[in-house]
C-alpha cells in the first residue's frame, strides 16, 4: 500500500470509532494489503492517540486458538497495543457507548516486573520477567462492519481490542498451572464460555514468549511495568448493555465486568 493510502485507512478507523459508522473491510478497500502495511496502519493510529495524551501501557495477543488461525488461514498470533483509557477495574461500569460491537472474552494477563530488551527472548528470559499474573477479561471490538474480518483487517484495526479489565488477586507463576487452569465465564450466573490455559497455544507462556521476541524484532521490547493480556481462554460472548460477565480461572481468583446502559435506557 501507498503511505497516502495506509494514512487514509488509519483515519476510517479512527472515525469509525468516533461514530460508530462501521467500515467495509479494508481488505476489500484496499486490495493490496498485507499483513505489514496492516501493522504499519495500527502503528499510525497508536502514534496519533499517544499524540492525543495517552499512554501505551502494554498489548494484547489475538488469534492464539489454532482453530481461528486455520479459519483466517494463518500461522501465527498478532498483536495490538493497550493503552491508559482501555483499562478499567473489577466492577468499574465500562459505558457501553465507548465500544464498538463489543464481544468479552477470559484471559490471563501477565505484568512484566523486568524488560525484555535481549534479542530473540526465550522462555527462561520470559518467566524471569513476569512479576504476576492476574485474571483479565478482554473487551474485543471492531470498527469492520458486522465483525467481516480477516488476519489484516484486524490487526490495522488494532487487532480488534476495545477495553480490558483486571482482577485485584495477583499470582505468581509458581502458585499456578498456568496450562491446566480451568476458566468459565458468566453472564448474570449462566456459563457463556468455558476453557482452560491450553486453549492458547497449548500455555499462554506461549503465547508471551511470541509476543517478547516479535516487538524485539520491531525494536520495541516489552518494558517493566507492561501489561500482556495473553489470549482468550475460550470462545467469546457477545455484549449488550446492562451485562455483568464474571470469570473464574482455577488457582487466579475472578474478574467481573459490568456494562452500563445506553444514554436511552439510563433516562427510561
Amino acid at each position: 500500500m501507498k503511505p497516502t493510502e495506509i494514512a487514509t485507512a488509519a483515519l476510517a478507523l479512527r472515525q469509525a470509532a468516533q461514530t460508530r459508522d462501521y467500515i467495509a473491510p479494508l481488505r476489500e478497500t484496499y486490495p493490496d494489503l498485507t499483513i505489514e502495511s496492516a501493522y504499519a496502519i495500527q502503528r499510525l493510529n497508536t502514534v496519533q492517540k499517544c499524540g492525543e495524551g495517552h499512554r501505551v501501557v502494554g498489548c494484547k495477543i489475538g488469534l492464539t486458538s489454532v482453530a481461528v488461525q486455520k479459519q483466517l488461514g494463518v500461522d501465527q498470533p498478532d498483536f495490538g497495543m493497550l493503552f491508559d483509557d482501555m483499562s478499567y477495574g473489577d466492577s468499574e461500569p465500562i459505558p457501553i457507548e465507548t465500544l464498538t460491537q463489543p464481544k468479552i472474552e477470559a484471559e490471563i494477563a501477565f505484568v512484566l516486573g523486568r524488560d525484555l530488551t535481549m534479542n530473540n527472548p526465550g522462555q527462561l528470559d520470559v518467566l524471569n520477567a513476569v512479576e504476576y499474573v492476574l485474571p483479565a477479561l478482554e473487551i474485543v471490538g471492531s470498527r469492520i462492519a458486522n465483525w467481516n474480518i480477516g488476519i489484516a483487517d484486524t490487526i490495522a484495526d488494532n487487532a480488534s481490542s476495545s477495553a480490558f479489565v483486571l482482577g485485584t488477586t495477583p499470582r505468581t507463576l509458581g502458585e499456578i498451572d498456568l496450562r491446566l487452569c480451568g476458566m468459565v465465564l458468566e453472564r448474570a450466573g449462566d456459563p457463556v464460555s468455558t476453557g482452560a490455559g491450553a486453549a492458547c497455544l497449548g500455555n499462554p507462556l506461549n503465547a508471551v514468549v511470541w509476543l517478547a521476541r516479535t516487538m524485539a524484532a520491531f525494536g520495541t521490547p516489552l518494558k517493566a511495568g507492561s501489561v500482556v493480556l495473553s489470549g482468550a481462554l475460550g470462545p467469546m460472548a457477545a455484549v449488550h448493555a446492562g451485562d455483568i460477565f464474571d470469570a473464574r480461572i482455577s488457582g487466579l481468583g475472578s474478574v467481573r465486568a459490568v456494562f452500563g446502559q445506553t444514554a436511552r435506557e439510563a433516562a427510561a
